[in-house]
């Protein structure tokens, strides 16, 4: 075979004349196969990068594999979802996998479900899907053909391996933070229910209903006041105009995501109000732009990176065989910035 430039392809059997080991083993160290010893390995390696072999896609699927793993995410916006994968690609590309990225929308379930086909007939080897909205039916029906990891959703399942964050520590933590400053006008930014999916199983009703629960304990409950819009700057923009024109105006913003705290800040900063000397503002995701100096906002970590590489290792676990269903979930911590202080009144 001859690539696109004239030249012969390296083949597998030209890797493993140079390394003066056996197609077998060449084979092996190509699927990460367990038994391969750190000296084979770093020997068919060694041959692989002098003669610049790269594994032909079409044959590896015609043999059953195609070294890509399938990523679904709602949006490509969220500057939390690229914590995610560079956790997922520190755990797969040792293995000699690459990620292939599809948007699934996040707020139509049409559009997610084709995502999803999209990936199965590319003929992924595992798929990774963030914070899906299809039913758990639906989940389970493509798990039982590709082995799927689900990050974000609360719900249990025989098929699938979970990913979660524990959504309701975390909400906890933001809301109480609030509190201890001397805020009692506090609002919330959650999105708004869609697709088929159980909603007690999704991430921003469990953030919404701790936020209720925390206020009413603390004798908050005629303060409660949530704007139901999107995770979306967009939407963080259009709930807090919402929220900043009804009377009294919130001292305190508590937005579902750090993307609709960028928008909150937006809102904040146009009806010429300060932050936090009016309105104090706390995300959710702690995403590696919300330490940046002009933005300092106050956020729950929850380790995107964590979520990203552990989802990666059990895709590679369910690749190789494990039938069996993990869940595996981050206990979430505080991280106290600029944007949130005591209330002036």
């Amino acid at each position: 075979m001859v690539t696109r430039d004239g030249r012969r392809r390296v083949t597998i059997t030209d890797v493993a004349s140079h390394a003066q080991v056996s197609t077998t083993a060449v084979s092996k160290v190509l699927r990460n196969a367990y038994g391969v010893s750190e000296a084979m390995r770093a020997k068919v390696q060694a041959a692989i990068d002098e003669l610049g072999y790269r594994p032909h896609a079409a044959a590896r699927a015609m043999r059953g594999r195609t070294f890509t793993i399938g990523v679904a995410l709602p949006h490509i916006r969220n500057p939390f979802f690229a914590d995610i994968l560079d956790g997922l690609d520190e755990q797969i590309a040792g293995a000699g996998y690459q990620a292939i990225i599809v948007q699934g929308s996040g707020r139509d379930a049409e559009a997610e479900s084709r995502a999803m086909d999209a990936l199965v007939d590319r003929q992924v080897d595992g798929i990774l899907i963030v914070a899906p909205i299809i039913a758990r039916a639906q989940l389970e029906e493509m798990a039982r053909s590709t082995p799927t990891v689900v990050l974000g959703r609360h719900d249990r399942s025989a098929v699938y391996d979970s990913v979660l964050d524990d959504d309701e520590v975390g909400a906890e933590l933001a809301v109480e933070h609030l509190i201890a400053l001397g805020h009692r006008r506090i609002a919330h930014i959650t999105q708004k229910d869609v697709g088929p999916s159980r909603s007690v199983a999704l991430l921003h009703t469990i953030r919404a209903r701790t936020y209720e629960r925390v206020m009413t304990e603390h004798g908050l409950a005629e303060h409660v006041a949530i704007a139901a819009t999107s995770y979306t700057e967009e939407g963080g923009y259009q709930g807090t105009r919402e929220l900043l024109a009804r009377t009294p105006r919130p001292t305190a913003v508590f937005a579902g995501s750090d993307q609709a705290a960028f928008g909150a800040l937006a809102a904040i900063h146009e009806a010429g109000l300060a932050v936090p000397g009016d309105v104090s503002v706390a995300g959710y995701d702690n995403a590696r732009v919300t330490a940046l100096a002009h933005i300092s906002l106050t956020s729950v970590d929850q380790d995107g990176a964590i979520m990203g590489k552990t989802a990666g290792r059990l895709l590679l676990e369910r690749i190789e065989g494990r039938t069996s269903s993990v869940r595996f979930s981050v206990t979430p911590t505080l991280v106290a910035r600029r944007s949130t202080a005591p209330p002036l009144v």
